[in-house]
């Protein structure tokens, strides 16, 4: 262990500031329901784009990145399409303002703006919706639950530990045990402070971690600069570029990199891609999942303020953690034989991101990282959490149990539920494999049932609730059924199963029930204005008023999507370049980001509109 005094201290002072924003912070975040949930929508639009970037920087996945960005060099930049990190330029370019339009609380509340209140299936929506999102919530807390125990066991050794606890843990459960710890303290202060402490906390860590990152990139330039060293990679490894097959060999020099390729099923990488892609652009069509990405755009101020927040997202995340991405990979790369990633299942490639921080950093340093990355898990964690608990009180507490709750009992529902909600996601990483597993069950099977239903409410007048909840509800089925069927399959395989089953129960859902009420439809389509198959409901409309002027953005927003694709990769790789001293890629990629800036400020900076 290299910890330091200073870098413990360091932690410590982190920790205790969190609780100290959690308990000054209790008071405004109990005014109401939409102040503890939503921050009383009066949150800066840079302020909730600092947080979401700081939420999206999870341990559990920068974990998972380093792991990429070592084993497949340049090509990871397009792995993380699984999620699909591109979603944020749909939101950027046109879906946020959409979800931000409906001056709603949740994701299931929205669904009123869309089918009604009442009607044919509309309370069954409105109950699948939040199934969904609390499922989707609990593996986001087990998935970094697993991933900050990992961590953490690298820099705390069990046995320097293990004679000051009063009872016996198994091996396999001590990064359980360190995760219940840190639990324990995003716990507190996301539950007293509400919206507001997760928000501020969020950026308190964002800029620690931007000090982390930078130094890190720092570090791995002066030793992979400095005379006589060379990176020892397979030919093609700084390549971001494929051909169908990935074409990496690492046979002669880190034989186990080859096995962890075969496990994660991404040799045939040309096939690999397209589904990522074929699933990316339906996800992304969709619409953000019912979780903290989702609460952060209804808590801006206006929709032209959500669709600010969605871009600065990947502005102020990618070249920040690509940074450390890269910088991490290449001290791995340079000392890879002083790093202890053996376990009895053969190499852990997961423990490269701990074990290059602990064997690399200097005193300090190692502090700021620990504290990012540490607050990293809390904020990821803390916003999940305000989204689990903002579905189960607003949508099931006070929709079903006590409509007519004050402000107190409210509150004091929330504190409860999130309780509880902890309790459940802690239990759920008990039985997870590792990060991997629960990442590729969320991004692939669970979302695959959620595409369907929620592509089709935007774009297609007719589909109704009945359609929506069939949809979603034989989606998901299938996605927990899927894996005991395909059971050596990467679960982006059989996604287009899961998404032509889920298709079909929206379509059959559908047909077979009346369409939702025209004024419920029309007041949609006035207040929303969705581009897409409105035809009847726009004549309809503009036969009520001819002042109306109909959303024909769809072109204008596809070439923004494409455009902000290309610059949010250009984002990705630009650290990359920068570490490694590629001069004349660096030059291309930032030429290229150049124009894109210029054009974007024309076609969609000066034609934001509420």
């Amino acid at each position: 262990m290299n910890l330091t005094i200073l870098d413990i201290s360091i932690v410590i002072l982190y920790l205790a500031t969190m609780i100290v924003i959690g308990w000054v912070l209790r008071k405004r975040a109990r005014k109401n329901k939409e102040s503890y949930l939503l921050g009383g929508k009066a949150l800066p639009w840079y302020m909730l784009g600092l947080s979401d970037a700081s939420d999206m920087f999870d341990i559990s996945g920068t974990m998972w990145m380093v792991t990429l960005c070592f084993v497949y060099g340049m090509k990871s930049i397009w792995i993380p399409w699984l999620w699909p990190v591109f979603n944020q330029v749909f939101m950027m370019m046109f879906i946020s303002k959409w979800v931000r339009r409906s001056n709603a609380s949740t994701g299931a509340e929205w669904l009123v703006t869309r089918f009604g209140a009442s009607g044919k299936g509309v309370k069954s929506s409105h109950n699948v919706v939040v199934a969904f999102a609390l499922l989707s919530c609990f593996g986001f807390l087990a998935y970094g639950f697993v991933g900050l125990g990992k961590f953490i066991e690298i820099f705390v050794p069990w046995h320097l530990v293990a004679a000051y606890v009063p009872f016996t843990v198994a091996p396999e459960y001590v990064p359980h045990l360190y995760g219940m710890v840190f639990t324990l303290f995003a716990m507190f202060y996301s539950i007293l402070g509400g919206m507001h402490s997760i928000v501020l906390g969020d950026v308190i860590k964002y800029a620690i971690m931007t000090i982390a990152c930078i130094s890190i990139a720092v570090i791995a330039m002066l030793r992979l600069h400095s005379p006589g060293t060379q990176l020892s990679v397979p030919h093609d490894w700084t390549n971001p570029f494929f051909n169908w097959q990935l074409n990496l060999d690492w046979s002669n020099l880190v034989p186990d990199a080859n096995k962890k390729i075969m496990e994660d099923g991404y040799g045939l990488f040309g096939f690999f891609f397209m589904m990522m892609l074929f699933k990316g652009v339906f996800a992304s069509l969709a619409g953000p999942a019912p979780n903290y990405d989702m609460q952060k755009v209804l808590s801006t101020r206006s929709p032209k303020d959500a669709s600010k927040m969605s871009g600065f997202v990947s502005i102020i995340l990618l070249p920040v953690r690509y940074s450390m991405i890269i910088g991490l990979t290449v001290l791995a790369l340079l000392y890879y034989n002083q790093l202890d990633l053996r376990t009895a299942s053969g190499t852990d490639f997961e423990r490269i991101l701990p074990a290059a921080i602990n064997s690399f950093l200097p005193a300090g340093i190692l502090g700021l990282v620990l504290t990012g990355l540490l607050g990293a898990f809390m904020g990821t964690f803390s916003g999940t959490l305000n989204a689990a608990q903002a579905y189960i009180v607003n949508d099931i507490y006070l929709k079903y149990v006590d409509p007519q709750a004050g402000t107190k009992k409210i509150i004091t529902a929330n504190y409860l539920v999130g309780i509880v909600v902890v309790a459940i996601g802690v239990t759920l990483g008990f039985f997870a494999k590792d990060v991997n597993s629960i990442l590729q069950w969320i991004v692939s099977a669970l979302y695959g049932g959620y595409i369907a239903a929620n592509m089709l409410k935007w774009y297609w007048w007719r589909f109704n609730a009945s359609g929506f909840f069939w949809g979603m509800t034989s989606g998901i089925i299938a996605a927990l059924v899927f894996p005991y069927i395909f059971k050596n399959t990467l679960p982006l395989y059989s996604w287009p199963l899961l998404f032509l089953i889920s298709l079909a129960g929206c379509f059959i859902g559908t047909w077979l029930t009346p369409p939702t009420e025209e004024t419920v439809l029309k007041q949609f389509y006035k207040t929303v204005k969705p581009w897409g198959f409105w035809k009847p409901i726009q004549a309809k409309v503009i036969n009520e008023d001819p002042a109306f002027v109909p959303n024909k953005r769809f072109k204008l927003d596809m070439f923004n999507v494409v455009l902000g694709i290309i610059g949010q990769c250009c984002l990705t790789i630009l650290p990359m370049y920068i570490v490694l001293w590629l001069k004349l890629p660096l030059l291309i990629t930032v030429a290229i980001l150049v124009v894109i800036v210029l054009v974007l400020k024309r076609t969609w900076w000066e034609k934001l509109e509420n």
